[in-house]
């Protein structure tokens, strides 16, 4: 490899979702509409669950987090997007790419543990019906909440000083429409074994021990429903973590599709689907199962539109 290539540098390229022209408009406009109607469902949730007494409950604590990640994953990363196509400028400078990284990551890390707290919530609630309140306490969902929030952003930080002391890059454009970690790593032409050492370790290791805990929780969940003997009952058991199941399944689905395609080495398409799909829709879907899958959150929805009404009318 030449000298040349070896390059320290001051900021990166990104190549954006597409290089077709005919394409950039579409891309743009669905992705802000995307954007925006994952925007107006999470931050719905959050005020309902705040301003609704009926929805101060352990499980609509832990969704509004849920709600708060999602905001803050999709404003990271498709924001570049929106930046690119109004101002035709890809170039990000690196203290904002490396920002980025650890954000998103992060961010990524601690909806994995919300989502195990979620489950963990959803077991006492069926398993442990009589001693819920009691288990389920302030405290402690406090507690698992802080603890989803600080590991994300602690366990992040290795990461982030392996990649700041990369030193020479073969490219200065990164081969995505935002910076992550593997698309940084595939450029350099620094020693990476260590980055490769801490992500098989920490955060494989990571996901795997959330993803055993949740479904663990759900082992205990079904043995629990199985059990009930009316079928009334085991449907009701059933309906009230069918939306937290569905969440589940979307967002580990994403990390898995996402991570095949990166080991097998296709192309970037595939890649910037599943990315898409991660960052983008999966926020967006989040707020309508729960919304549309949950009686008590129509209820507050509705509660709430009467009383604007009313005040309208009055006014």
């Amino acid at each position: 490899m030449s000298s040349i290539n070896q390059t320290t540098i001051e900021g990166f390229r990104l190549k954006g979702v597409s290089d077709v022209p005919e394409l950039q408009v579409f891309l743009f406009l669905l992705v802000l509409l995307i954007y925006l109607i994952s925007l107006i469902g999470n931050l719905t949730i959050i005020l309902l669950v705040c301003l609704d007494l009926h929805l101060h409950t352990p499980m609509y604590f832990f969704l509004s987090n849920l709600s708060m990640i999602d905001i803050s994953s999709s404003t990271t990363t498709l924001h570049n997007i929106f930046v690119i196509f109004i101002t035709q400028d890809h170039m990000v400078s690196t203290l904002a790419c490396m920002s980025q990284v650890y954000i998103f990551c992060s961010l990524t890390s601690n909806e994995l543990s919300i989502l195990a707290a979620m489950s963990f919530d959803r077991y006492v609630a069926i398993c442990r019906p009589l001693h819920y309140h009691t288990v389920m306490s302030r405290r402690l969902c406090g507690l698992l909440a802080s603890i989803s929030w600080g590991f994300g952003f602690i366990e992040m930080v290795p990461t982030l000083v392996f990649i700041s002391r990369f030193t020479c890059y073969i490219s200065k454009e990164i081969d995505h429409y935002f910076c992550d970690v593997l698309p940084i790593r595939d450029i350099t032409c620094s020693d990476t074994s260590t980055l490769d050492l801490y992500i098989l370790i920490f955060g494989n290791v990571n996901i795997f021990i959330l993803l055993f805990l949740t479904i663990m929780s759900y082992v205990f969940i079904i043995a629990c429903i199985l059990r009930i003997s009316s079928n009334a009952g085991r449907r009701k058991a059933f309906y009230t973590c069918s939306s937290h199941i569905t969440v589940v399944g979307i967002f580990y689905s994403s990390i898995v599709l996402q991570y095949i395609v990166t080991v097998s080495g296709k192309n970037i398409g595939s890649n910037l689907i599943f990315s898409l799909f991660n960052t983008a829709i999966a926020p967006m879907l989040n707020p309508l199962i729960y919304s549309l899958k949950n009686k008590d959150v129509k209820s507050a929805l509705r509660q709430k539109w009467k009383f604007c009404e009313r005040t309208k009318n009055f006014t």
